[in-house]
């Protein structure tokens, strides 16, 4: 309920200042990046700081999933679908001062798909045949095939468009982008700042300086939120909370959806999980219900594939996958293994992986599979079970926008190598029309499904919480990071 002054009041607060505008906002984060040039890694930490507000793409995504126009103010597409034609935004400029030209998107494009690209989803430009710019504020994209995700693909935070001049390697430290926040600094292990661009080309933001703290730690969190030394924190690590955070007054707890299918992560090119049957076994040892209650408080949607339940062509598999711990040994003494196995559990820092790692692994130990449990800080599990495919199992949020298209990359870190799925991408790639799309999707969840690829545990729900007068913060989570521009104070 809104407080009622009286015009004494009034000038009481105007006196005081207290009604002066609140032009800066404090958030907390759980993950610090590793680095800050999106371009050249699959921390989602790195989005979460970058991602709209310093970088932008040609395109991007709106809170409610939609794609929108980004840094192209048009584009065309020829009748064959394999030429989009983009008009580049007018007036705009790097933070250093420089100008945004048509030669920076090719470049940037042209890095991303190269031989040696180090970018996270390199997949998301294989159909790009040529990039050209027959002008300073026209480029034109060439197909191999027409793709009917491509402008979704333009939108992610991997394909946001650098300074073709810039250094790349001081980029992970000092972004250089044409966002409405310009980087500012960033005191490892605590927070990193943002100041407002005052020569944006667009709507500038609200808010003069943004600041992320990183707290790691759940009790920590909700210590500095009761304690106003955050103003929001919009995944908040500590869901038992946010009831006792929606009682109080001083708070708004927002919960909405977010593209994170969160997995059991199995390592496919290791014994035994090279066998399907014993891949099968895992998924009928696990508890979902019992995971999403005890690790996330009820909050999150069981899954039975990787692919979120919002989405119009989600299939609802989990019967397939369905608690069932004798038809988990049955299928453990099938493979050969009558007596279990041991394994490693390598869990990054997220609540989520951790509590439900606990959880899962006395899971397993019913049914006689042994875990030998690591946690692992962010930079440990990007090298040791990412880029290093050092691992057994893992727990994590894939939080990228429609990402089946991964289980199409036999070098992605869980090792998934199927002839038969990747020629199934291909033809969703080319396919334009929305009903074989449709079918396409609901498809490629089924073989994934049939084939056990990882135990699918559930859809991460985006908890947030914040300081109830604070207005545009995203209530779902339609992509890693979110357009801190729109947030403002209302008094």
């Amino acid at each position: 309920m809104k407080r009622i002054l009286t015009g004494a009041g009034i000038l009481a607060l105007l006196a005081t200042g207290a009604m002066a505008e609140n032009t800066s906002l404090t958030l907390g984060d759980q993950l610090e990046p590793p680095h800050l040039d999106p371009t050249a890694g699959a921390a989602g930490a790195i989005d979460n700081v970058v991602y709209i507000n310093i970088y932008e793409g040609l395109t991007e995504f709106a809170s409610d999933g939609s794609i929108i126009k980004g840094l192209a103010k048009s584009w065309d597409i020829s009748e064959d679908g394999l030429t989009y034609t983009f008009t580049l935004q007018s007036g705009v400029k790097f933070h250093d001062g420089s100008d945004l030209t048509a030669s920076d998107v090719v470049w940037s494009l042209n890095r991303a798909r190269a031989e040696d690209s180090v970018n996270a989803q390199k997949g998301l430009f294989a159909s790009i045949a040529d990039v050209s710019a027959p002008d300073d504020t026209t480029v034109v994209v060439t197909l191999s095939a027409p793709n009917g995700s491509f402008l979704f693909n333009m939108a992610w935070g991997d394909a946001v468009i650098l300074n073709e001049g810039d250094d790349i390697e001081a980029l992970k430290t000092q972004p250089n982008g044409t966002g409405a926040f310009t980087f500012t600094n960033w005191v490892q292990g605590d927070s990193i700042t943002m100041t407002r661009n005052e020569n944006y080309w667009g709507d500038p933001a609200k808010l003069e300086t943004v600041t992320i703290k990183y707290i790691s730690d759940p009790t920590a969190a909700f210590n500095a939120m009761m304690s106003g030394d955050i103003d929001a924190f919009p995944t908040f690590p500590a869901p038992e909370n946010l009831a006792q955070f929606d009682a109080d007054p001083r708070f708004s707890v927002i919960v909405g959806s977010t593209e994170g299918e969160t997995i059991l992560s199995t390592n496919n090119k290791m014994p035994p999980f090279d066998n399907v049957k014993v891949r099968e076994a895992l998924a009928h040892a696990i508890d979902r219900n019992a995971i999403i209650d005890g690790a996330m408080f009820g909050y999150g949607t069981p899954i039975g594939s990787h692919f979120a339940p919002h989405n119009p062509a989600y299939l609802d598999l989990t019967n397939q996958s369905n608690y069932d711990p004798d038809l988990a040994r049955q299928l453990l003494a099938e493979a050969g293994y009558p007596d279990g196995f041991t394994t490693t559990l390598k869990l990054p820092p997220p609540s989520y992986a951790r509590r439900g790692g606990e959880i899962i692994a006395a899971q397993l130990r019913a049914v006689g599979i042994e875990t030998e449990v690591t946690n692992l800080e962010w930079g440990q599990w990007l090298e040791e079970v990412f880029k290093g495919k050092d691992f057994g199992l893992t727990i994590v949020s894939h939080t990228e926008p429609m990402d089946i298209g991964i289980y199409a990359n036999p070098d992605y870190y869980f090792q998934y190598d199927s002839p038969e799925f990747q020629a199934l991408m291909e033809e969703l790639n080319a396919a334009t029309d929305t009903l074989t799309r449709f079918n396409l999707m609901q498809s490629a969840q089924r073989m994934i499904a049939d084939d056990y690829v990882n135990g699918y545990l559930f859809q991460l729900a985006k908890t947030g919480v914040a300081k109830a007068d604070i207005r545009g913060l995203w209530e779902n989570a339609p992509t890693q990071g979110s357009n801190l521009a729109e947030v403002y104070w209302e008094h």
